[in-house]
């Protein structure tokens, strides 16, 4: 280890050490405040005996006369073991729960290693999440990595706990887990979390890193991070299903950009930083499933958009690295209705792969292809009435606008601790498309319209 006492310079969440000349990016560092107090950094940038570190948990006490920094000769690495489950720890890996220290069994990297894509396994084990416009038309597979796009005020952290609670894969007595990663959320989510997982009992096979939005910001660079390593411990060393839910990305790459304003970065779209895409690949690529390992890793990222806006850097970013993404509707929220998820702008990639017989069923496919279509044509006479009234629209059009207000009022609303099987999805589903006549359902064979199709509507 070599300790230096040249802070020659403070900028935000970043300091300035001289003198110098062999740290190496990503090293781990050890930074002595006046109080006495030591708090961590990591090394972001090298150069001419300079050493610019990144402090976690911010540098408003820091006097650069007496402020000594100590570099370990290693990258951050956490302690991690079976025994964290039921635990509750602070974003930079801290017990917050009153509990002592976890005793590690393995110290690990935090930033991961990458998965060779030649040992990566196919996704396609379907995860009942007991909520039908997941189950039934965006299903999430094992191993997947499946962001919710959501807004402020949108009931986001309820669809999360309640996904968590419910995930289930068919058929199988497993040894699952749950990894919560919490980045920038009220005191009144993470009590609602903790509450929700202590009363369900889901606490018992739970990790928790919880950074508040009054901590600092620089240490939700690195939350996600131990919260991925924890998983990839329970995953792949202990032969564990893991969920990894991650809330929220929007607040992770404010701090990137915090830091990189910091850094004098020259910004890209909307002041974030050029290589954010690369930064978030580095977290979203950590699901999966590895040939010959019985463990796997899904990923559920919850993130805000601004304004509700598609488009936004840190959405639009998402959408290219992950395999699809479930849509939040603020109009379906105002309409009172729970999950409000928009199927329009839905999609799972992977949902082809974990649906068909001796998975789900073998009409999940058709039935699925059938809702959309018929939603889709419902909502495009919505919005034709809204404009010219509905006078004129014909017998079938009026069908399809029925078929659109039953769709969101039973199909999409479910209450907060009602978990429906994929039977139960799939039926209600059927009971839903029987109000229209056979010849209308073009999307769905024969074979399975005889055996599902409800006669006399419903």
């Amino acid at each position: 280890m070599r300790e230096f006492v040249s802070v020659v310079r403070v900028e935000g969440p970043l300091i300035a050490v001289e003198g110098v000349d062999d740290a190496s990016y990503g090293e781990l560092v050890d930074v002595r405040f006046p109080d006495g107090t030591v708090r961590r950094g990591e090394v972001l940038e090298t150069r001419r005996g300079l050493a610019i570190v990144q402090v976690f948990g911010g540098t408003s006490d820091l006097d650069t006369d007496i402020t000594s920094v100590r570099f370990t000769g290693s990258p951050m690495k956490i302690g991690v073991s079976r025994d964290m489950l039921g635990r509750i720890l602070s974003g930079g890996g801290e017990p917050a729960d009153g509990g002592g220290e976890v005793i590690p069994d393995v110290v690990m990297d935090v930033s991961g290693y990458s998965i060779n894509p030649f040992a990566r396994e196919y996704p396609q084990d379907f995860i009942e999440t007991g909520i039908s416009v997941i189950d039934g038309m965006n299903t999430l597979v094992r191993g997947q990595k499946l962001p919710v796009f959501s807004g402020s005020g949108m009931p986001h952290s309820h669809l999360a706990a309640q996904i968590a609670r419910q995930a289930r894969v068919l058929g199988e007595e497993e040894d699952f887990a749950l990894v919560f990663g919490a980045m920038g959320i009220t005191y009144e989510e993470a009590h609602y979390f903790e509450k929700e997982f202590r009363e369900t009992g889901a606490l018992e096979h739970t990790v928790l890193f919880v950074n508040h939005a009054d901590d600092p910001a620089i240490e939700r660079i690195i939350t996600p991070r131990l919260a991925l390593t924890a998983a990839e411990y329970l995953a792949f060393h202990e032969d564990m299903h893991v969920l990894v839910i991650l809330q929220d990305i929007t607040s992770y790459c404010e701090a990137l950009r915090e830091v990189s304003a910091a850094r004098e970065e020259i910004p890209a779209r909307r002041g974030y930083p050029g290589y954010m895409y690369t930064d978030l690949a580095s977290i979203y690529e950590r699901a999966g499933r590895i040939k010959g390992k019985k463990g796997s890793i899904t990923q559920l990222p919850i993130l805000t958009m601004p304004d509700d806006d598609i488009t936004h850097p840190v959405p639009d970013l998402t959408g290219y690295i992950t395999e699809g993404q479930i849509v939040l509707s603020r109009e379906l929220h105002r309409k009172g209705i729970y999950p409000p998820v928009d199927v329009l702008p839905c999609l799972s990639r992977l949902m082809k792969g974990g649906i068909g017989e001796g998975k789900t069923r073998g009409d999940h496919s058709s039935v699925n292809n059938q809702l959309y279509a018929s939603y889709a044509r419902g909502r495009r006479i919505q919005n034709l009435v809204a404009v010219i009234g509905d006078e004129s629209l014909s017998p079938a059009d009026r069908l399809y606008l029925t078929f659109a207000d039953r769709f969101e009022d039973e199909f999409v609303r479910q209450r907060h601790n009602e978990g429906r099987s994929i039977e139960e999805t799939l039926s209600l589903a059927w009971k839903l498309l029987s109000i229209f006549p056979k010849e209308e359902l073009k999307r769905i064979g024969e074979e399975d319209i005889e055996r599902y199709y409800i006669s006399g509507g419903a």
